[in-house]
């Protein structure tokens, strides 16, 4: 068999100073094997893997056949790795952490199973330390499953279920007594944020420290928040007695006084928050970590809104769907910071993660962007009434509170989506056990659920707060475009505490089609006209900002995303309602309709600029824009100013093309600055009737 590309970890303490207490995280991303096949004996160590494809972490299948609207495979694959790591030092615990595997992962060392994580969205761990061979060559070995499986969410859903180790990998090197690596692949630390205020916060922290040893060990535990500038601003240290061989929470309490607030878009202001742990002496460090700090208090009140830090704050954000062209779910740290970066442009103040536990990494841009997050886990359509199914998702649920818990942007843990928009079990013990358990592992934030149905109205009050994901202008049975207000005042009081967001709203756009003047395009049909999905948002918006009790808006999407089994807007595979296109390279009409109503950035824009070849010789214009009067010219000649309608549109009726190209640009000053945006339209003379016709 011929050798791997292996991935040396140097932990020896003489080439790492690797005392004893520090804690070393190495991402495996190399040297890694691949087969979409079951093989069997394939995590035996002397299996030969040499026919394999070579692949690097994060790594994902089904998308390229899925993106295609082909179908794609959902099955077992499998994954191999050797690892080398040096002497293994009996100081020292050794832990394999994945960030994620779609659907089911099932994992070996040196043919020993490790052990199996059902959910393909939250991360797990498990310690290698007492299988790793003593010449420190080893041999990892993962089954991944993306097939279907009936106790494990999803079970349906509108978007694609690709397979993989799709998210990181990491061995994670500790000393003997660490914080738990293996908490559900938590950081094994959460920071309670119990009492906050504009003059104190009172945290209390949870550790669940673990001790390796055979022996009882009396240890010092700490908690310190740092300010921006790296300064300790507040300080607590208690010592705690381990018993060998055990797991154990011990908790500790911190106040600071005249805190600075994590205050959203407006100052997303982070504290350090370290926990320690060292000798009963203090001068040895056995281990330590750090994680962001965001200090808020923010509540929902029915009738008036969100409030942050006790002052009105609107929620008016983002869906988005974690896939991406050529990587499926394997996306990089840099797909998503220009995710994130989309997101500030637009102006949003908050984003729904669905359906599903997105990446810790996508959560911490979040943290520092400022935008707050909905946290969802995958309990989309249909819930099974049994055992086996519960289990599951109270894992997943655990996973997705648990990792994630420390994230000050998140502020709700999501139940469910759709439930009952298809064929479910009955769902009231299942989500009503998942509430008890999310506001247990969890009492500082609220639980909320997104519903489209209204047969199961029991079910919708079941969590704290309630989304409801609603379509007038696109699907049928919701209406017109001008529908949106009479379907929130029937909605306004389905929710536990009356008051409820819009989780969902929007209709699809192909940039590619346009049509002056459209209607209502067939959702199912080839045709989704550009300009129709941005008259729906303008319609929608419109009514939205004027209902005090609808406390956050999210359209969907903010990106197109692949939906396998979608035929539609002359584009196979995808869900076209995002308001940029599925490579990111095209930011839709929509998507400036937003940025002029939400961001504080100057905004001019021309709209239908893709509609570029023009046969009537009339067409109304129209530009978004935040400003209060914005100038028309047409060929370098004016056709005056517009005022704004209160709705960030700006509207020329029956302006005259002329023959050939037509340069159009709009202009306003805006904060002593001029702003322009211009585009070119071709004036084609109609087709001449065929001879004879008339």
């Amino acid at each position: 068999m011929p050798r791997y590309q292996s991935l040396v970890l140097a932990v020896i303490l003489t080439l790492l100073g690797f005392q004893a207490g520090a804690r070393e995280d190495t991402r495996l991303d190399t040297g890694w094997r691949f087969n979409l096949a079951d093989d069997a004996g394939a995590e035996q160590p002397q299996f030969d893997d040499s026919a394999w494809q070579a692949v690097t972490l994060p790594h994902s299948w089904g998308w390229d056949d899925a993106q295609l609207g082909k179908k794609f495979y959902r099955g077992p694959a499998w994954y191999r790795l050797n690892l080398e790591v040096g002497s293994v030092e009996k100081s020292h615990r050794y832990f394999l952490r994945f960030e994620a595997a779609s659907l089911v992962a099932d994992v070996y060392l040196n043919g020993q199973f490790l052990g199996q994580h059902r959910g393909g969205f939250g991360a797990f761990a498990y310690e290698l330390t007492d299988k790793l061979a003593k010449s420190g060559t080893n041999v990892v070995a993962v089954r991944v499953s993306n097939e279907e499986q009936q106790d494990t969410a999803p079970i349906s859903g509108d978007f694609t279920v690709y397979g993989g180790l799709y998210r990181p990998v990491h061995l994670i090197v500790t000393g003997p007594e660490n914080f738990t690596v293996t908490d559900h692949g938590s950081p094994g630390v959460a920071w309670f944020q119990t009492s906050v205020s504009a003059t104190q916060a009172v945290m209390d922290v949870t550790a669940q420290i673990s001790n390796g040893t055979k022996k009882k060990q009396s240890l010092l535990f700490a908690a310190k928040i740092l300010d921006a500038t790296g300064r300790v601003v507040a300080t607590v240290t208690n010592e705690v007695a381990i018993s060998s061989a055990n797991t154990e929470p011990h908790s500790l309490r911190l106040t600071l006084d005249n805190p600075h607030l994590w205050n959203g878009r407006k100052d997303p202001y982070l504290y350090s928050a370290v926990v320690e742990l060292s000798t009963t002496d203090g001068t040895v460090l056995a281990d330590s970590i750090t994680e962001p700090l965001g200090l808020r208090f923010y509540h929902v009140d029915p009738d008036k809104g969100f409030f942050l830090n006790g002052q009105p704050y609107h929620l008016h954000g983002v869906n988005r769907h974690q896939d991406r062209p050529v990587e499926g779910w394997a996306i990089t740290e840099a797909d998503m910071a220009e995710d994130i970066g989309l997101i500030k442009e637009i102006g949003a103040t908050v984003v729904r993660c669905c359906h599903y536990q997105h990446s810790d990494y996508f959560y911490s841009l979040c943290d520092k962007a400022g935008i707050l997050v909905w946290a969802e886990i995958p309990q989309v359509n249909t819930i099974h009434n049994n055992l086996a199914f519960e289990t599951t998702s109270s894992e997943q649920l655990r996973d997705l509170i648990r990792q994630n818990i420390n994230h000050p942007a998140i502020f709700v843990w999501s139940l469910f989506n759709e439930v009952g928009n298809g064929p479910t079990d009955d769902p009231h013990r299942v989500l009503q056990d998942l509430k008890i358990i999310a506001n247990g592992e969890d009492p500082t934030r609220p639980t909320i659920g997104a519903t489209c149905v209204s047969k199961l109205a029991a079910m919708n009050k079941i969590p704290d707060l309630l989304g409801w994901n609603i379509y007038p202008g696109w699907y049928a049975g919701w209406g017109e475009k001008e529908d949106f207000t009479p379907t929130l005042e029937k909605d306004r009081y389905t929710s536990r505490s009356g008051g409820f967001c819009v989780s969902e709203y929007g209709a699809g756009a192909n940039v590619a089609q346009h049509e002056q003047n459209p209607v209502k395009p067939v959702t199912t049909g080839q045709w989704h006209p550009e300009e129709w999905q941005a008259i729906v948002h303008e319609a929608a918006w419109k009514q939205l900002k004027a209902a005090p009790y609808v406390w956050g808006t999210f359209v969907w999407n903010m990106f197109d995303f692949v939906v396998s089994s979608r035929h539609e807007g002359n584009m196979p595979a995808r869900n076209d309602k995002g308001l940029v296109t599925y490579d990111r390279k095209t930011r839709k009409d929509a998507f400036y309709f937003y940025k002029a109503n939400w961001s504080e950035e100057p905004v001019v824009y021309v709209t239908s600029r893709r509609f570029t070849e023009r046969t009537s010789a009339t067409t109304d214009v129209k530009v978004y824009s935040n400003n209060d009067t914005v100038e028309l010219s047409l060929n370098g000649v004016s056709q005056g100013s517009c005022t704004n309608d209160g709705n960030g549109v700006f509207i020329w009726k029956s302006v005259p093309l002329s023959p050939g190209t037509n340069h159009v640009m709009a202009q306003a000053v805006i904060k002593g600055q001029t702003v322009t945006d211009a585009c070119d339209w071709t004036l084609k003379p109609a087709a001449a009737p065929a001879a004879g016709q008339n």
